[in-house]
């Protein structure tokens, strides 16, 4: 039996004699992989620490051995200090704040990996930051979701694991498979804790998020609301209407991120003006920049039910408002189905 290799694939070829005529026969493999289940191992960058633990404890699997720090001038390092060849590799890293450190940090691990022989590489991003930055709103600006999926991919990555894409239509700017899950079940389950069959009405803070809100209105068996949000500027919202119905009923925002929270509190605003007698957010990451937190604190609304996707500043952590849900199981979930070549198609609530 004589091998040849393609990329990083094997063919082993065999001749076998049948009455005077001979067969060519092949059996495809990884090279140096042959009957082996390639190693599960979990790799983590800067982003996230807590949330990479808890995703590790739920696997029963330790985190891999590397160092991810930078040299005395601020350039990024990484090193990896265990043998990854042929093996499953997932590089945990979200590119939330610093969003461009940790998207380097994110890249050279990635391009680490492939040099190392992993047999195949995903790169499992919770958060996907750029995201908001999908299409030409004005003329002579930049993709950048885009191009943050090229570089992703050209470093190395063979699939892509997220959670809660700002817009969906991001899985597209990829040329390898994209697994998008959803914090839904999550939130979920605490929303239904916390109800109590009450009236409620699902709001939804833009058009582009109904779908989202549609979602979970149906599995509360509760109403849905559409506010109609006029921007002057980005981060700058000028007037709020709100089409549906909120008066005496609990009103829950629901969004994929809150940034700066000017979207948020006067969203609140318009629906306590509508007679809405409670108001709860929810959203997956909270990105919590400038303002935010004062703003919070300052609006009408009650509780902001969040997850940790992106972890907690301090100012946030001591904000009595906020309620933070753990998605490590979930992401933890797909991991495990990823390896096992099981479907998640269960975990795109």
């Amino acid at each position: 039996m004589a091998p040849f290799t393609e990329g990083r694939r094997s063919c082993f070829l065999a001749v076998e004699g049948d009455g005077g005529s001979d067969r060519l026969t092949c059996t495809a493999g990884v090279a140096g992989n042959m009957g082996r289940t390639a190693d599960l191992k979990i790799f983590a960058g800067n982003s996230n620490p807590p949330l990479a633990a808890e995703i590790s404890q739920y696997l029963k699997v330790p985190l891999g051995k590397a160092t991810v720090d930078t040299f005395s001038d601020g350039e990024s390092k990484v090193e990896i200090k265990e043998n990854v060849r042929g093996a499953d590799v997932f590089v945990l890293q979200s590119t939330s704040a610093p969003g461009n450190n940790n998207l380097m940090e994110l890249l050279l691990m990635l391009d680490a990996f492939k040099r190392a022989s992993a047999q195949r590489i995903t790169a499992v991003m919770p958060y996907y930051g750029y995201a908001r930055q999908d299409r030409k709103v004005v003329p002579r600006v930049p993709i950048s979701a885009k191009l943050v999926a090229d570089l992703i991919t050209r470093a190395g990555a063979s699939r892509m694991l997220t959670m809660d894409l700002h817009s969906g239509q991001i899985q597209g700017f990829f040329d390898i498979p994209v697994d998008n899950v959803y914090a839904t079940p999550v939130l979920l389950d605490y929303l239904r804790q916390q109800l109590n069959n009450t009236e409620v009405t699902i709001v939804s803070p833009d058009a582009g998020g109904v779908e989202r809100a549609r979602a979970i209105a149906t599995r509360l068996d509760a109403s849905l609301a559409i506010i109609d949000k006029r921007r002057v500027g980005p981060n700058v919202v000028a007037e709020m209407n709100i089409i549906g119905e909120v008066k005496d009923r609990i009103a829950i925002l629901v969004d994929d991120m809150v940034d700066t929270a000017g979207t948020l509190t006067m969203a609140a605003e318009a629906l306590k003006k509508e007679g809405a007698k409670k108001i709860i957010g929810c959203c997956s990451h909270p990105v919590l920049s400038g303002p935010a937190i004062k703003r919070i604190e300052e609006c009408p609304l009650e509780q902001l039910i969040v997850t940790n996707t992106i972890p907690l500043g301090p100012q946030a952590q001591g904000c009595g408002k906020i309620k933070t849900l753990s998605v490590a199981h979930l992401i933890g979930e797909a991991i495990r189905r990823t390896h096992e070549e099981e479907s998640i198609s269960s975990l795109f609530v």
